[in-house]
This record gives C-alpha cells, sequence and structure tokens, in this order.
C-alpha cells in the first residue's frame, strides 16, 4: 500500500504535500469566511471560488505545452513560490487591517494562474520521481494525502479563525509552502526518470489535442471523467441543501456530511494504492457505482442513512479519480504528459463552474432529492455508455455466466472471423 514511499524523491515530495495540503485546506476556509464578513454576501464567495478555476479553464492547455518545454521541477519551485507568497501577502493585509475584498479576488486569480503551470508539473512529475512501476501507487498516495488534509485543514482553520482571526491562517498557509520547496531542493537529481522535453515549436497545442483524439483510451477516459465531474461531484451543492431543507439539522450535519464523504474518498485512495494496476473496467464499474449510490441516496428517508451513503460514494468517486488519473498517465507518451495532464485537469476540474449552476439550477426548480437524483444518472448512463465504447473498441464483447456458483460478468475477445471460420 506504501510502496512508493520507499522512494526517496517521492517521499520527500510527499512529506512536503502533507504539510502544504493542510495549509491549502485551511486557506480556502480562511477565504471564504474572510470575504462573507467583509460583504456579507454569499454571491462574493462564488465570485471568489470562480477566479481562482478560472484560469485553468482559461489557459490549461497552454500551461500543460510550457510544462512539457521546461524542466518539471523547477517549475514547481517557481509555483510554489507563488502560492506561498500569495499567502503570506494576504496575512499581511488582514493582520494589518487594510485588506479589501478585491484584495482576496486578486489573489484568488494569482493563485488560480499559478495553478495553471503547478496541477499538470506536478501531476507529470510522479511519474519522473517513481518511474512506471511504482505510479498508480503514487498517484493513489497522493489523493490519500489530499483528502487526509481535508480532515484536518479546515478544523485547524476553524479553531485558528476563532481563537486568533483569519490574518493567522493565512499566514499559517504561506509558510506551509516551505515544506514541499525544501523538499523539492533536497531531491537527488540523478535518481529521477529522465524523460526527454518537447522543443520550443509551434502548433505544439493542437499537436498534443491531436493525439489524445487518435488514442480511445484517452479520450473516452477523459469524456468519463467530465461527465462525472462535472454532474455528480456537485456535492457543496447538494450537501448544504440535504442538511438545511431536507432533513432541517443545520450546520452540523453538513460537517458530518462531507466528513464522513472524506473518510470514504481517504479510504477509497488507500484501496487503490494496495490494487497496484489501473484497468478501465475498474474505472467504469466504479463510475457505475457512484451514479447508482448517489440515486440510493437521493431516496434516503433519514439523515443517519444519508450520511452513512456518504461513505461508499466518497469511496467509488475517489476511485474514479485515482484510476481515471493513472490509466491517462500510463498510456501517454512521456514527451506529451504535461500537455494530456493539463488537459485531463481542465476537464475535471472545469466541471464544477458549469455542472454547480446546472445542479442549483435542478433543485432550486424541483428539489434537492431530484437534483442528486438526475446527476447520479447521468453519471452512471456516462460509465455504461463508455464502458460498451470502449469495449467496442477493444474487439471485446459481454460474457455473463455462472462461476463456483456466484453470477460472473466480465468482457472477453471477441471471435473473430477468421476464428468463427476455423472453428466451422
Amino acid at each position: 500500500m506504501f510502496s512508493s514511499l520507499r522512494v526517496r524523491n517521492y517521499r520527500l515530495f510527499f512529506l512536503g504535500q502533507v504539510v502544504s495540503n493542510i495549509g491549502t485546506w485551511m486557506q480556502r476556509i480562511a477565504q471564504d469566511w474572510l470575504v462573507l464578513s467583509l460583504t456579507g454576501s454569499a454571491t462574493a464567495v462564488g465570485v471568489t471560488t470562480a477566479l481562482q478555476f478560472l484560469p485553468m479553464l482559461l489557459f490549461g492547455l497552454y500551461g500543460g505545452v510550457l510544462v512539457d518545454r521546461l524542466s518539471k521541477r523547477r517549475a514547481l519551485l517557481f509555483t510554489q513560490s507563488a502560492m506561498g507568497a500569495t499567502g503570506i501577502a494576504l496575512a499581511v493585509l488582514t493582520l494589518s487591517g487594510h485588506v479589501q475584498v478585491w484584495h482576496v479576488y486578486l489573489a484568488a486569480f494569482a493563485v488560480g494562474l499559478a495553478t495553471v503551470v503547478d496541477n499538470p508539473a506536478r501531476q507529470s512529475f510522479v511519474s519522473e520521481m517513481v518511474g512506471p512501476d511504482q505510479l498508480q501507487n503514487a498517484v493513489s498516495l497522493n489523493s490519500a494525502n489530499f483528502q487526509s488534509a481535508r480532515l484536518i485543514g479546515p478544523a485547524v482553520a476553524g479553531v485558528m479563525i476563532t481563537g486568533v482571526g483569519t490574518g493567522w491562517a493565512f499566514l499559517a498557509n504561506g509558510l506551509s509552502f516551505v515544506a514541499p520547496l525544501v523538499g523539492l531542493l533536497m531531491m537527488r537529481a540523478r535518481e529521477l526518470h529522465v524523460v526527454e522535453r518537447a522543443p520550443r515549436g509551434k502548433g505544439q497545442l493542437r499537436e498534443g489535442l491531436q493525439y489524445v483524439a487518435g488514442r480511445p483510451e484517452l479520450i473516452w477516459t477523459i469524456v468519463l471523467v467530465g461527465f462525472v465531474s462535472t454532474f455528480g461531484f456537485n456535492f457543496p451543492v447538494y450537501l448544504s441543501a440535504f442538511a438545511d431543507d431536507v432533513f432541517h439539522a443545520g450546520a452540523g450535519s453538513y460537517s458530518l456530511f462531507n466528513t464522513v464523504m472524506a473518510v470514504g474518498s481517504l479510504v477509497g485512495a488507500l484501496l487503490a494504492a494496495r490494487r497496484g494496476t489501473a484497468r478501465l473496467r475498474v474505472l467504469v464499474v466504479g463510475a457505475v457505482a457512484f451514479g447508482t449510490l448517489e440515486i440510493v441516496a437521493a431516496l434516503a428517508p433519514s439523515l443517519w442513512l444519508f450520511a452513512l451513503l456518504m461513505a461508499p460514494i466518497g469511496m467509488f468517486g475517489m476511485t474514479v479519480n485515482v484510476t481515471a488519473n493513472t490509466s491517462v498517465q500510463m498510456g501517454t507518451d512521456p514527451a506529451m504528459r504535461g500537455r494530456v495532464m493539463a488537459l485531463y485537469m481542465m476537464v475535471f476540474m472545469g466541471g464544477s463552474p458549469i455542472g454547480a449552476p446546472i445542479a442549483g439550477w435542478i433543485t432550486d426548480a424541483y428539489g434537492v432529492r431530484a437534483g442528486l437524483a438526475v446527476g447520479g444518472v447521468i453519471a452512471a448512463l456516462a460509465a455504461v455508455t463508455i464502458g460498451l465504447v470502449l469495449a467496442r473498441v477493444g474487439n471485446l464483447r459481454l460474457s455473463v455466466g455462472w462461476h463456483r456458483g456466484h453470477p460472473h460478468v466480465r468482457f472477453v475477445p471477441r471471435e473473430t472471423q477468421e476464428q468463427l471460420t476455423a472453428a466451422a
């Protein structure tokens, strides 16, 4: 389960990310709370979130081109330093009493710009640290790392904001970037798996898109992730509405739902690390299970049943995320990995700004149960459809039978015309 941590370079990277991810979750909470305190407007909080994701939607593919041209380690030193400086700048403005809402907007947009390069660089740098044999394990542990921070960071931020103020939470986040920077500087360059960088030239963005379009296992995996993230991952909309409008239980139940889902996601990431291989059938089955469980949760009659369902939903959601991420990385030429991962992250992260308003409209018009059920139906149908497409591309057929007294459903190679003729 933790085999990739035997690699010294990855161990340094992982430990740095533990500290940095906790700081990042602290800043997310402090940032939203500060904007709400300054404006009293939930819309302003939404604008802040949109500004942080907007650069990835606008420039994400160009970030991938840059990553393929640059040393990923040096790129990460720059982006992590920039994000740390943003946190410290917000801390100074807040602690001095001069902060205004436009400062927070500007900081959120600056973090988003850094993320355009940081995200594909971090994703593709993992393979350079551990090599192809440990890639799934390392990607899974990265996800477990992020989910662990999701459990710790908001709790620490809540205590800090209540006790000493939001400015100190920003300062803690800014200083937390010292850990990944030190880890990057301590790495042994000779132990990295060298990847030839793409030369500077015209048409590299188009080349990356054509590369993905010509690989069915890549394009359909990214399409499936797009459907699941856009329509199935709108939990800020759904969980708050279930807590307030359906169960009338307040903020405590909303926190409970998020915590149980984070625990399920952490378990899903660790199980993916234990599996060691990324299979497309795991991706498809995980997406079908994820969508189906959302439909069941939409019909849950009680708060506690709904809360319990958040754990398997989080687990299968993380299974989809990790398996898709690993499949795309392992199926991509190293010289193209930055551009392909930029497209993957743009689709994955860009789904929320598109899907959240749609989920909100369905919830307002027909109720939150309908909104969650529709998201689950779309995710499950997309998974089944794309699973059949991939089976057809791979010349497979569905085989249904019994094995040792249990139903056995799997895809097997389709018999070719030559095989049928020989058998006849």
